[in-house]
């Protein structure tokens, strides 16, 4: 049985935070940049994609940071993958875990492993467009408003209590594109902040 995270989990006082992606990683290196700055008190201890050469990694690697790659498809099943990504996390002693563009469902084992501690960002105000393309389905239903949703994370496709929320208008003009860029501009400065919220008060408790 994979034991979970302790809450006391540091490294020089800073708490240990994880990072799961599977691509760019534009809101991980919102991270990097906010811990560079001393706004976020947080170490990320480790950087892990279950995609090989996703762009996401050479950043995390150009801020010092350990990478690891579990690439799903290599794994007998879902379990097996999310214990795996468990006991990376839990080696490194992380605390926090963050989802930045990472594209697969969590599952049982690992929600066990970090109960109430896995945080994903997604590109629109949840319940409204859960899934892919988020922003595409924005444009496609013609709103003119939608915006970001930190929530934490449970076994349903981008569900879970939400943590915060804020909106972005869609304009008559945007498209995808255009829409994308407001909407990750937003992202860059929320989880940061929604991280350095949840961890001070962690450590309240």
């Amino acid at each position: 049985m994979i034991q979970p995270a302790m809450a006391s989990s540091t490294a020089g006082g800073r708490p240990q935070i994880g990072v799961l992606i599977s691509g760019r990683g534009s809101n991980l290196q919102a991270l990097i940049d906010a811990i560079a700055r001393g706004e976020l008190r947080a170490r990320i201890a480790v950087v892990i994609s279950n995609r090989p050469g996703a762009p996401g990694l050479v950043r995390a690697e150009a801020g010092g940071i350990e990478t690891v790659v579990l690439d799903h498809r290599t794994f007998s099943s879902r379990d097996a993958f999310d214990r795996a990504i468990a006991m990376a996390l839990l080696d490194r002693g992380v605390r926090l875990v963050c989802l930045a563009g990472f594209m697969r469902l969590v599952g049982t084992p690992l929600l066990d492993a970090f109960p109430n501690a896995i945080l994903n960002i997604h590109p629109s105000l949840l319940p409204a467009f859960p899934g892919l393309d988020a922003i595409g389905q924005a444009i496609a239903a013609r709103v003119t408003i939608t915006g970001v949703t930190v929530h934490l994370v449970d076994e349903t496709l981008d569900g879970g209590p939400i943590v915060a929320q804020e909106a972005v208008p869609v304009l008559p003009s945007d498209t995808e594109e255009t829409l994308a860029a407001r909407i990750h501009a937003v992202e860059h400065r929320l989880l940061p902040a929604v991280v350095r919220a949840l961890l001070a008060a962690r450590t309240a408790v």
